[in-house]
């Protein structure tokens, strides 16, 4: 099921005969090798050539490769250069560090470093709470990974996370202009983990965990929640739950159903299936079945860790214990976070009428979701090329605006249902169909209303406890 996607951009230069044609036909030879033109301009013009730029998007190096060789088969034409966009663009990084202030003279740098900064660095030792206000603290997190468990690519290390980590970093920047800065540790110890993370707390107003692999991740948050005094996210757990429940809330609205009455499965018990449950349990679902690679995790079976022990307690109340796809006969909703291809057509016709199907496992979901729409009223992935995207980067930029808006210490269930509900109520109800239950991560006004309800979650929060 593999589209033309941005993600495997190339720019293709290629010198042609000049004619009235060439375009045209450089433009045919792409499409007809299964590329997507993005663009096509001529950078030089001579009497007998042209050199011409042509951008595609394709699925991969080697159909990169075809689209080579089928410019390169045209008359009087050479491809002399490929360059891969994506790459281009991570040339160097893509994150540098800008002075907020300016330092034009003696007298600001007098101010800005030695000797004036010296009365601030005394007026934070008599009170480290001024930290949050005379520091970088005050909007800044860590994006802290092991890179263990970075995307769909598995156990790849800290310096090959490195770039995820900056592109975290930068949408943090760019949709709620939160600095954040990658933290990619070079051990997969735990209790080195914490210690370094709980050393480095100073600098930072919050921790954003990301791509560690479960179970691991489940101690490193509890935690680091337990010994810091600043906020610690898994985006993995509570950023792809917060997205899916409000993407849940809008499907159900579409197909008139209730989330206390609903069926759900989800395929997947790791830390992202672990949080949806948690949060849509929250919500007052009442019906879920897990299931994890050997089938439904039900209570009759003893399990190795606390978490799927939890989801043994607190789900399936009658006890099923068979498959993924037997658990899926009659249900209304699927909820996919797991692997590639785990259900087919057949598993879809069995669900309920209007059945909903969340295949989010990426790149390549739990099943092609041109083949779920035949039999489900409502799908959606985790793809860009897909509707209903369900993407993280809609929940946890707001997030962390709001808990450094409101210098919150902790994250509770109320701030995560907040979070979701703004990211539902996105969509108006002139707008709400089967193609549209989440709104695009590029509407401007998400961020600040997911900052704007975990905000008030905090103040409310804060107001109770006194």
């Amino acid at each position: 099921m593999a589209n033309p996607s941005p993600g495997n951009s190339i720019t293709l230069r290629v010198a042609a005969p000049s004619s009235f044609t060439a375009t045209s036909e450089l433009a045919a030879a792409v499409g007809a090798a299964g590329a997507a033109i993005t663009a096509l301009d001529v950078t030089e013009s001579h009497h007998e050539t042209i050199v011409v730029d042509v951008t595609c998007n394709t699925t991969d190096d080697d159909h990169a490769g075809r689209v080579k060789d089928a410019l390169n088969a045209l008359d009087g034409v050479t491809v002399q250069h490929v360059s891969d966009r994506t790459f281009l663009m991570h040339l160097g990084g893509k994150l540098e560090v800008v002075p907020k202030v300016a330092l034009r003279n003696r007298d600001d740098l007098s101010r800005a470093y030695t000797p004036g900064v010296a009365r601030v660095c005394m007026a934070i030792a008599e009170d480290p709470a001024a930290a949050r206000n005379l520091t970088v603290k005050r909007n800044t997190i860590a994006v802290l990974t092991d890179g263990s468990a970075v995307l769909g690519l598995g156990n790849i290390g800290p310096a090959a996370a490195l770039p995820v980590m900056e592109g975290k970093a930068a949408l943090f920047k760019q949709f709620a202009n939160v600095d954040a800065w990658p933290v990619c540790l070079d051990t997969q110890d735990t209790e080195e983990i914490i210690m370094i993370a709980k050393a480095m707390a100073p600098v930072y107003g919050g921790i954003n965990l990301e791509d560690i692999a479960a179970p691991r991740c489940f101690e490193i948050e509890n935690r680091l929640r337990e010994e810091l005094d600043i906020p610690v996210f898994h985006d993995d757990q509570h950023g792809t739950a917060i997205v899916t429940l409000a993407a849940l809330v809008n499907a159900l609205r579409v197909v008139d159903k209730k989330l206390s009455e609903v069926k759900i499965v989800v395929s997947g018990v790791g830390a992202a299936g672990s949080a949806i449950i948690q949060l849509l349990k929250a919500q007052g679902a009442q019906h879920i079945i897990a299931a994890g690679r050997s089938g439904a995790i039900h209570s009759g079976e003893e399990y190795g860790d606390e978490h799927r022990s939890w989801i043994a307690a607190n789900t399936n109340e009658e006890g099923f214990s068979g498959t993924l796809h037997d658990a899926l006969k009659g249900a209304d909703v699927f909820i996919g976070v797991s692997a590639p291809h785990v259900i087919g057509e057949e598993q879809v016709a069995s669900m309920a009428e209007d059945a909903i199907v969340f295949a989010m496992a990426n790149p390549t979901p739990e099943i092609d979701p041109v083949i779920a729409s035949k039999h489900a009223a409502v799908v959606a992935t985790g793809r860009s090329d897909f509707p209903n995207q369900i993407n993280n980067v809609l929940a946890f930029p707001g997030f962390f605006r709001g808990l450094l808006d409101a210098g919150a210490s902790d994250i509770t269930p109320n701030m995560l249902v907040a979070a979701a509900e703004a990211i539902a109520n996105r969509v108006a109800d002139d707008e709400l169909n089967a193609s549209y239950i989440i709104p695009s991560v590029f509407d401007p006004h998400v961020a600040a209303d997911v900052a704007t309800a975990v905000a008030n979650a905090a103040h409310a929060n804060a107001a109770s406890a006194l």
